[in-house]
């Protein structure tokens, strides 16, 4: 996946954030691109955005309607996509969402939707697609979290969601070889984005503290990570220095980030 022109990208959570700066890179590089989110509106004005980048008349470029937490609907809306558009070459699995709580102020009906929409959404899409795919190969991306390889304070159903993530896709990762299917991960930090501006709404103060010290990145500067990732195969894209540095001190030195956050925690409590 070197070479973006001509393929097919089927990008869920293209709408905004991170998928949209994706599909924008994308279809730059010469990639039709179809865009999957909840909202009508907000997907054709992401249209056209991304239309705006293509280079030539031959890419195809739609948008659709899709909750990825709801099976029916992806069963139906991706059988739909297929017939009409073609096999992708390339699926990013970029919807999702957060909100932060403390383990007690978090609902079961909150687990359930994270899981639901993290988790579920991602098994989705890639059960009805991968099928499709296996005939020709392709690539497959699932977007996790720092947090996916890192708990943190306040993120006890996320965390739950995005390590299964990582998991699920080494399992994927080494079934689909044998039909030339690549799967990779994106671990992405805190990222300036419409969600990120909805968890802020609900973050205990303790995880504030946390991130008050980490660099928050712009949703171009992580597609552009991930755009090189994907053309470096590498298995885990981790998307800028601070979340490169506390990968591997997480797996290599792990007192290390408890002592970062632990600190960070107990000042928080104290005020």
């Amino acid at each position: 996946m070197k070479d973006f022109k001509g393929k097919l990208v089927y990008i869920t959570g293209g709408s905004s954030g991170i998928g949209l700066a994706t599909a924008k890179l994308l279809a730059a590089a010469g990639a039709s691109v179809m865009i999957f989110g909840r909202r009508q509106l907000v997907l054709d004005e992401a249209l056209k955005q991304i239309q705006s980048c293509g280079v030539s008349s031959e890419q195809k470029f739609d948008g659709r309607s899709m909750d990825v937490s709801k099976r029916d609907r992806v069963v139906s809306v991706l059988a739909s996509a297929v017939a009409e558009f073609g096999i992708p070459d390339i699926l990013i699995n970029c919807a999702g969402r957060a909100y932060p709580r403390c383990f007690k102020d978090i609902s079961y009906e909150q687990f359930d939707d994270t899981l639901k929409t993290n988790l579920y959404g991602i098994w989705n899409t890639c059960s009805i697609l991968v099928p499709h795919m296996k005939v020709k190969g392709g690539l497959i991306v699932n977007v996790s979290s720092m947090v996916g390889f890192m708990g943190v304070f306040g993120y006890c159903d996320y965390a739950a969601s995005k390590f299964a993530i990582v998991g699920f896709s080494e399992s994927l990762r080494s079934e689909l070889k044998k039909h030339n299917i690549s799967v990779q991960v994106l671990c992405p930090p805190d990222t300036d984005t419409p969600g990120f501006a909805t968890e802020n709404i609900t973050k205990p103060a303790e995880c504030l503290a946390i991130s008050a010290s980490t660099k928050i990145m712009s949703s171009d500067a992580v597609a552009k990570e991930l755009i090189d990732g994907i053309q470096k195969k590498t298995f885990m894209i981790i998307p800028g220095f601070e979340g490169k540095l506390s990968y591997f001190l997480k797996r290599h030195m792990p007192f290390i980030i408890d002592m970062v956050m632990n600190s960070a925690i107990k000042k928080s409590q104290k005020r």
